[in-house]
């Protein structure tokens, strides 16, 4: 057996430092050097060493398993057999398949079986041969030509060579006595020489491969030597560092150590104490549990700073102290709160745009910014952007829009589509600051807002959290809660919220925020500053009636008791309780009907009155519940109509329930009442006034060229009224409707039933833009009007108008009022017989 050693990642097994050392310094009783009997030139066969290094005076174990290694051996054996002595190879590093320029003459000591049984070979290193061209040799190894490099070493040594190797040898010694070599300790004091002495160096365990090769292709002992005492120094001075940190380590662990057992006798003293006054003992270990509570929580660092600190209070505070009761509720929320719990969004884009439009119809503004919003975080995370500057990618949208069109079920189906928690936020009626960024702790009974509550119910800092109702937010003298919302919805801040009773930083820039609102006028400037706004202007009825089959009325039948096949209701029965019996921008008074009609149904069979199955047609709804409401105008009699006498017309408007249809009347009174001037009626707001004065100016400065008998006007008062009085009406838009219903008064031509209008005028009879064109739109079609008049700069609100509306409307886009007049009023030999 050769020796015991390790199997290497490469054909050298390794012999640990020590014993290597010894190997070399007892082999033969001699340190390694040249024979005195070597030639110069050398032909030697290459033993290739991957990724190691063999330097003059090792000796080494090779694995003959290696083909190389194999090969090598044994052409050196032949030549060996062949010239005599013993079998000489070429010991040459290969680093990546790259060969060094120098290598090492070796001589084969012996050959026999390693302690794992592989065979191997003992090979000792002899000196250093720069390697020179090809040659040819017998065996399958390579055979190349050598040229020994020759050692010029002074003798006697100068002082300053014998200042470096003492140095050397005094590093080398605390290095052995570090790791416990004592016994090599006086053998390495015995080598003189300094070629062997920095060839010694070769057994450094921490040696990189690319040092030894410095040292094996260094020719110059002296400068060889130079660089073994610098990388020895190295070593050492690395090594002092590690011994600190790993110092500095455990005494820290000694300081917890002593720090846990001062703290476990103090725990019983504390139940001595107890125990000698009589107290229970429920409790005792309670700060300490809230202190490994919190060291075991993943919390943030600054957290667990802070709650740390608050466990020391614990602590230090007495059991009759109130501070206890306090520090205990504060601690529980914060370990209660879900810092580091995040759950995974769903990148199905597909599926979650199927989720959408299987939950919801219609809606397609929110539901293309909800698939963008999930695109852009795919792509993010698919980048690895999912933190920048601190921030995360979260969102804060408002939805805008009348009761009823699901904005706050619609927040349920964005956390659907999106794989996250849900938390519903009911702002409405909150007055209170404190609401939304909490209370201090120095109250009682102080408790964190609705915004961390809401995080800590939904158990992840990334849930979807609807903030409902946000323009009901009302304030008083405790503060404006649309202020503290501010911060909390304000995308470059959230991410360092501070709740007044946390006193914390918390995270909401992963957190999306949706708002819901009906009226936008409510929402302060500010505040809807800082949220992307998404209107949800309503229905149209092709949407009623796909939202009516697939979710209202499923719904309805389960909650009156009935099977699905038990009743039907019709396609016809759904358009027409859409269209007739309900006038609504959302679905909430279609569901209660047909609710109604199920319940009829249901109690009409429990009486005996009905079988089922039972299929509702649209002429069975009078007889179910009652006549409709809502018949269209155009669908009235002639003689019934509210444009059927001269002085109405047909004007759109927009309202807290959507869009909807406004009637404008106008009347001249008696001259001889002598009640001249403009009176004005139905709660109109200043804007809306002046609109009326302004359209009659306007009549009265181009009466002649309207042909209009604007002379009637001198001496009888115009009174001009908007039905519904009890309802507040404001806004420029009326004001192309009052021109044509005061044209239409004083040319006697009716106002044509099937047009309806909206725009401002100017004194000059310009039609000037507005606002809310798509939900007069849709008001208009639900109303059974046809013809439509709009401020021509209002052309680009039509690109957001539903397409099947916009088939069933001819909308006119006009620029002066006198366009209105020639759509909206019939031709006078209609409206002259009317007038009479």
């Amino acid at each position: 057996m050769i020796a015991v050693g390790e199997r290497a990642s490469g054909n050298i097994c390794r012999l640990s430092c020590i014993e290597s050392i010894q190997l070399n310094l007892n082999a033969e009783g001699e340190i390694m050097a040249a024979e005195s009997n070597d030639v110069t030139a050398l032909s030697l066969p290459v033993l290739p060493l991957d990724d190691e290094v063999v330097l003059p005076g090792m000796v080494v174990p090779l694995d003959l398993s290696d083909a190389d290694v194999r090969a090598a051996v044994e052409a050196a054996q032949a030549a060996a057999r062949a010239e005599g002595g013993k079998p000489k190879v070429l010991l040459v590093p290969r680093v990546d398949g790259t060969y060094a320029a120098t290598g090492v003459v070796g001589t084969v000591e012996q050959v026999g079986r390693l302690s794992d049984g592989d065979p191997g070979a003992l090979i000792r290193g002899r000196g250093r041969v720069r390697i020179g061209a090809g040659a040819t040799g017998p065996g399958a190894a390579l055979w190349v030509e050598g040229t020994r490099v020759e050692e010029d070493v002074p003798d006697p040594l100068p002082g300053a060579v014998a200042e470096l190797v003492k140095e050397y040898k005094a590093l080398a010694t605390d290095w052995l006595k570090k790791r416990g070599a004592w016994q090599v300790v006086d053998r390495v004091q015995q080598i003189d020489g300094v070629s062997a002495l920095a060839d010694n160096s070769g057994y450094s365990p921490f040696l990189t491969t690319a040092q030894k090769i410095a040292l094996l292709e260094t020719a110059d002992p002296v400068a060889r030597l130079k660089l073994a005492v610098e990388q020895l120094r190295e070593h050492l001075a690395e090594q002092d560092v590690a011994e600190a940190i790993a110092k500095d380590v455990q005494e820290g662990v000694d300081k917890q150590q002593r720090e846990f057992l001062l703290r476990r006798q103090l725990d019983a003293v504390r139940k001595e104490l107890r125990q000698l006054n009589g107290e229970p003992a429920d409790g005792e270990d309670e700060p300490d549990d809230y202190r490994a509570r919190v060291e075991a929580a993943d919390l943030p660092e600054k957290v667990r700073e802070a709650a740390l600190k608050e466990v020391d209070k614990l602590e230090r505070a007495s059991d009759q102290s109130p501070e206890g009761s306090w520090i205990r509720t504060w601690l529980d929320t914060v370990l209660e709160l879900p810092w580091n719990e995040r759950t995974e969004d769903a990148y199905d884009i597909q599926g979650a745009k199927r989720i959408l439009d299987a939950e919801h119809a219609g809606l397609q503004d929110v539901k293309e910014r909800i698939t963008e919003y999930l695109a852009v975080r795919k792509r993010r995370s698919d980048r690895g952007l999912g933190v920048v500057g601190g921030r995360r990618g979260g969102a804060v949208l408002a939805l805008v829009g009348p009761p009823g069109v699901g904005k706050t079920s619609l927040g349920e189906s964005v956390a659907h589509a999106m794989g996250r928690k849900f938390v519903r936020v009911a702002l409405g009626g909150v007055r209170d600051e404190a609401e939304i960024r909490g209370h201090r702790r120095t109250y009682v009974g102080a408790l964190p807002g609705r915004i961390v509550r809401a995080v800590k119910e939904a158990g992840s800092m990334n849930p979807v959290v609807l903030l409902d109702e946000i323009d009901k937010v009302g304030s008083d003298f405790r503060g404006d809660p649309a202020a503290a919302l501010l911060e909390v919805l304000d995308p470059a801040q959230n991410h360092t919220f501070r709740d007044h009773y946390l006193e914390v930083e918390l995270d909401l820039s992963d957190v999306v925020f949706l708002a819901t609102a009906n009226v936008l006028e409510a929402v302060p400037e500010a505040l809807l500053d800082r949220m992307e706004l998404v209107r949800l202007d309503g229905y149209t009825e092709d949407e009623k009636v796909v939202i009516a089959r697939d979710h209202l009325v499923p719904r309805q039948l389960e909650r009156a008791g009935l099977e699905p096949g038990e009743v039907t209701l019709d396609e016809s029965a759904l358009r027409k309780l859409a269209g007739e019996y309900t006038r609504e921008a959302g679905v909430r008074n279609l569901e209660r009907s047909v609710a109604r009609l199920l319940r009829k149904v249901a109690a009409q069979h429990e009486l005996g009155e009905r079988n089922l199955p039972f299929t509702v047609g649209a002429e069975e709804l009078r007889g179910l519940i009652g006549r409709p409401h809502h018949v269209p105008e155009s669908a009235q009699d002639p003689a019934e109509r509210r444009t059927s006498v001269p002085g109405v017309a047909t004007g759109l408007a927009v309202t807290g329930a959507g869009g909807d249809v406004l009637y404008v009347e106008a009347s001249l009174a008696d001259p001889e009442t002598g009640a001249a001037g403009l009176t004005l009626t139905g709660q109109l707001g200043d804007v809306m006034k002046e609109s009326a004065q302004i359209a009659l100016s306007f009549l009265r400065s181009h009466g002649a060229e309207l042909e209009l008998p604007v002379t009637d006007l001198k001496d009888r008062g115009v009174h001009v009224h908007f039905p519904a009085g009890a309802v507040p009406k404001d806004g420029p838009s009326a004001g192309v409707t009052m021109t044509t219903a005061l044209a239409s008064l004083l040319s006697g031509r009716l106002a044509r039933t099937d047009v309806a209008m909206t725009g401002e005028v100017s004194l000059t009879g310009r039609v000037l833009p507005i606002g809310g064109v798509k939900q007069k739109l849709l008001a208009a079609h639900r109303a059974g009007i046809t013809t439509v008049v709009i401020p021509k700069r209002n052309e680009p609100d039509l690109d957001d108008v539903p397409a099947e509306v916009l088939e069933k409307l001819d909308v006119h886009a006009v620029t002066d009022v006198r366009q209105v007049l020639e759509l909206a009023l019939a031709p006078a030999d209609v409206g002259l017989p009317a007038a009479a």
